[in-house]
This record gives C-alpha cells, structure tokens and sequence, in this order.
C-alpha cells in the first residue's frame, strides 16, 4: 500500500498537468486554477484518514469550488489575486461543507418537533 503523502502527491501532480493543459485554452483563468488546485491540494495532503477515492473526489469537488468562488472572493474580501482568492475558497470548501454535513447528521430534527409542540 503507498503512503498517503505519496498518493496526495500523485493527485496533485496529475491536477498540476491538467492545469497546463487548460491554460491552453482561451478564457480560463489560469491564476484562479492554480490557486483552486493549491487549496485542494492543501485539503487532501491533511486529510489522511480518508481513503484514495474520497480524497480524489474530494480534491475535484475542492477545484471546482475554488475555481468558480474566486470572483465571488474578490468581491467580498480585499484581495487582488485570483490565485488567493481560489485558494482560499477551495481549501474551505470541502472543510466547511464537511462540517456541516456532519453536524446535520448528528442534529436531533424531533426536539424541533417536541419543542413546537
């Protein structure tokens, strides 16, 4: 079995190479990508007790949030980098979302119930 920073590694790389292949094409933003890639790329190296296909999946979702957040990040916070602002958006996308899916889970929706009662 490969170790985990090995496997994160080749994630990483292979995220790196479709990069470059889509700064290629015209009306990508390629600083905004390479920061979406950096923060999920961030996520996945810390989370090590998540199996390979979890992490791939999660590091693709983390990209695409990154990405598409970007301008949004902008906006609301004083930065002028595209790169920062995907970087940011993608390693507290899963990280937030996660929390919160797990929180929903774990919450009792009956005491709602009792209380209105």
């Amino acid at each position: 079995m490969t170790e985990p920073a090995t496997t994160a590694l080749a994630l990483t790389a292979t995220a790196a190479t479709a990069t470059a292949a889509s700064a290629l094409v015209p009306g990508v933003d390629a600083n905004a990508l390479i920061g979406a890639i950096a923060g999920g790329a961030l996520f996945v190296t810390s989370a090590r007790d998540l199996s390979l296909p979890v992490r791939a999946t999660y590091l693709l979702v983390s990209i695409a949030a990154g990405y598409v957040a970007a301008p949004e990040v902008i906006q609301r916070l004083p930065l002028h980098s595209t790169g920062v602002a995907a970087f940011l958006a993608a390693t507290l996308a899963i990280t937030v979302t996660t929390q919160i899916i797990d929180r929903v889970k774990a919450f009792d929706f009956t005491s709602i119930l009792k209380r209105g009662a």
